[in-house]
């Protein structure tokens, strides 16, 4: 028996698998979605993340502060934000009736945030005031850790640097001249999440400009194994990321950087300001083709002064039902 709120008796709690940032099934990057997960302990919800198998699960429970608190579960770790699993859990509540069309806070562990549901259900998630400054990697050692020929980043390092980028989740930000070179990577995992260690980085989100769609801004590859995620298929957090470098470095103004804060300019600042206004109102991100889950993320990257940028997307559930939870000193293996 389930309430309007989706929460389940006893040991059982309703479940869904929704595939985020695609209108076909089985495509996209599919989150867990548990939608009262309040009294659910960090071991429970890691079992739960394990048993149901997508990169991320989001556990919707009661906030002082927001409408609701989410926690993000791997099947191994928790992390502190993830876009693809927020745009699945608010879609879910809106398919369910749960929620109505409109603006929805959500307090996470980097802070309170803004969710928007359309009356047509996609849901756009505004992310944090982005960080943005340039790193140095030298060209051959990405080569070497992404598994490609390292005059992959010579031409476009040109007009476009590696760099940290963060918008609520810290990524790499590597750009890459030609989607062929993007798709023959065969990265070292083990070396990906050394250099994303080194950098204070969650991974490595790979791009290029050179893009399968006619209206599609980029593709991207993202690499996160420290997570436990070689490769997640497409990523809400590291789009808005890369929304918020290509705005933060002129991207749009041919890639002038001279007197942006976090350039080579200013190493030094934080990178928290900057801008261009030449950056377009919504950019659109290909990702997953390569492990066989096409999708497309729109990104609003802010307003030219380094504003939060905001990340939307459609959604498809997948499947839906019952999972049962152990007690809490339980390592019986759940039951879908």
């Amino acid at each position: 028996m389930t309430d309007s709120t989706g929460a389940s008796d006893g040991s059982r709690r309703d479940a869904a698998l929704v595939d985020a940032f695609t209108t076909e099934p089985l495509a996209g990057n599919v989150a867990g979605v548990v939608p009262d997960a309040d009294g659910l302990d960090d071991g429970q919800m890691r079992a739960i993340a394990n048993e149901l198998g997508a990169s991320e699960t989001a556990f919707l429970r009661p906030s002082s502060e927001a409408d609701r608190r989410v926690r993000y579960f791997t099947p191994t770790t928790e992390v502190d934000l993830c876009g693809h699993a927020t745009i699945a859990a608010h879609a879910r509540l809106f398919e369910t009736g749960a929620i109505d069309a409109g603006t929805h806070s959500l307090e996470t562990n980097v802070g309170v945030i803004e969710i928007e549901v359309t009356d047509e259900g996609r849901v756009w998630m505004t992310q944090n005031p982005p960080t943005v400054y340039e790193v140095e990697v030298e060209y051959d050692r990405l080569g070497d850790v992404l598994g490609v020929d390292s005059e992959a980043f010579r031409d476009v390092g040109a007009a476009l640097p590696v760099a940290y980028a963060s918008s609520g989740l810290p990524f790499l930000v590597v750009p890459v001249n030609f989607l062929e070179h993007l798709g023959d990577m065969t990265p070292d995992f083990d070396a990906v999440e050394a250099l994303a260690d080194e950098h204070d980085a969650a991974g490595v989100y790979a791009f290029t400009f050179d893009s399968l769609g006619p209206d599609s801004t980029a593709h991207g590859r993202c690499f996160v194994p420290g997570s436990g995620i070689d490769e997640d298929p497409v990523t809400g957090t590291a789009s808005g990321a890369c929304g918020a470098y290509l705005d933060h470095f002129a991207a749009f103004s041919g890639g002038d950087t001279s007197g942006v804060p976090g350039s080579d300019a200013d190493s030094a600042g934080d990178g928290d300001a900057g801008g261009d206004a030449g950056t377009p109102e919504e950019l659109v991100f290909e990702q997953g083709h390569y492990v066989d889950r096409p999708g497309r993320v729109r990104v609003r990257p802010g307003d030219g002064t380094g504003g939060a940028p905001v990340v939307g997307g459609d959604t498809v559930t997948a499947f839906e039902g019952e999972i049962r939870v152990p007690e809490s000193d339980d390592d019986e293996i759940l039951e879908v």
